[in-house]
């Protein structure tokens, strides 16, 4: 499927840091993320946990969806989606800016 420029530009892609990463309270799966978009902070829900210990999460800056619908997930809201990449091994990889840049920067 591909999509037009235009449906592409109504993707809202931020740069924030994570400030604090802990184990969901109701599933094996997931981590709860609070991450720093500039003028505010949000949490996400993040199927992670098998590739990322929460500790190493924190101070990393990460790439999100900013304006996806808040969905409940096992309990706890999530108010974006962190990008990330597979590959046919399993492995698992947050994308990130190759440098440091502002919280909340938009990714074009």
């Amino acid at each position: 499927m591909t999509i037009s420029i235009d449906d592409f530009r109504n993707i809202e892609l931020r740069v924030g840091t994570v400030t604090a990463a802990a184990a969901h309270p109701n599933a094996d799966r997931l981590l709860v993320l609070t991450i720093e978009l500039g003028s505010e902070q949000r949490q996400l829900v993040a199927g992670i946990r098998a590739h990322y210990e929460p500790q190493e999460l924190v101070g990393k800056q990460v790439v999100v969806v900013a304006n996806l619908q808040p969905a409940t997930l096992r309990g706890v809201q999530s108010q974006g989606m962190l990008l990330a990449a597979s590959d046919e091994q399993g492995r698992l990889a947050i994308v990130t800016p190759e440098k440091p840049v502002s919280n909340g920067a938009p990714v074009k």
